[in-house]
């Protein structure tokens, strides 16, 4: 997939503005995550007008829900507080937390993304081409894990438009968070924990069924880093695990119009100059690739992403 061979150093003034530039990416983040935390605390769902906002609060509500819903059906006890205030003050205690604020956030992002290529281009976000050839391919594991990322996905899609977000597909780490933050609500006293962890299974879900069909698919591989062949969600769990970044990075980098991360990290993936300009064209198509990326080698653009400006948002 690659050019041919780039050029061996890239001017320092280059990678200084490349470096800049990210720096600016990361600080919009910061801003944007800190107005989105200072929204989800107003009372009064009409002024939730912004559709992001308004997910992850629904989003969060529902992860709350859930927390609370286990434990109900272990308790004969009426809880002293009502459920809805209950609820909201787990939701907020949720969404007060940076690493579940960001998950929520980018999953929201995703899907925003992924309908809005299927308006502006036909990309659909649940049968891409590369999973209808891996169904059709005649290799029986494969076949059976694009069908299971299939309706993993047309899943998240629809609990998207419902802003719901089972709890069994949080991340182990943030599983454990929202358990724990459950706790400090009045009323709860674990014995619906337990049965939510024993009902936990990580690798059913679908960021890792993702990540399983990327290792899974061998010499199909290269086609999860084109958007028009593999579709948003495979696309970015591609580019994460190419550029060996964090995957919310690699889909606040495609979302929110940050040409410098997306096109050091495809440079990282393996993409050459011709190739990471189709991408570009594929989500903005009026971005323009940064310029020296074009002729930056891969070993320096591994560089940038991996300076501590690269993860401050997260």
């Amino acid at each position: 997939m690659n050019d041919a061979p780039f050029a061996g150093q890239t001017d320092d003034s280059v990678q200084h503005a490349l470096r800049d530039e990210l720096v600016r990416g990361d600080a919009t983040l910061v801003r944007a995550r800190s107005v989105l935390l200072n929204l989800l605390q107003i009372e009064g769902q009409e002024l939730f007008s912004d559709e992001v906002v308004a997910r992850i609060r629904g989003m969060s509500l529902d992860v709350a829900a859930q927390v609370l819903a286990a434990e109900l059906d272990e308790t004969v006890e009426a809880p002293s507080i009502p459920d809805a205030l209950r609820q909201d003050a787990l939701a907020l205690a949720l969404v007060e937390d940076p690493a579940f604020l960001a998950h929520v956030h980018t999953l929201v992002l995703e899907a925003q993304l992924s309908e809005r290529l299927q308006y502006r281009s036909g990309l659909d976000p649940v049968t891409p081409a590369l999973i209808q050839d891996l169904m059709a391919s005649g290799n029986p594991e494969k076949a059976v894990l694009a069908m299971t990322v299939l309706a993993a996905q047309a899943r998240f899609m629809q609990q998207f438009r419902r802003m719901e977000l089972p709890i069994g597909e949080l991340p182990g780490d943030l599983f454990h968070r929202a358990l724990m933050l459950g706790r400090a609500v009045p009323d709860v006293a674990g014995d619906g924990e337990r049965k939510l962890r024993a009902a936990y299974d990580e690798g059913a879900g679908r960021l890792s069924l993702l990540t399983r069909l990327l290792v899974g698919i061998g010499d199909e591989a290269d086609r999860a880093l084109s958007v028009d062949q593999a579709g948003i969600a495979i696309f970015a769990t591609a580019l994460a695990y190419r550029s060996e970044q964090d995957r919310s990075l690699a889909v606040v980098s495609m979302v929110d119009r940050q040409p410098a991360r997306l096109s050091l990290a495809l440079r990282v993936a393996g993409l050459g100059a011709r190739e990471v300009r189709i991408q570009l064209l594929s989500l903005h198509p009026e971005a323009a690739m940064p310029a020296g990326v074009e002729t930056m080698p891969a070993e320096i653009a591994a560089l940038l992403l991996s300076a501590p400006t690269a993860s401050a948002a997260f």
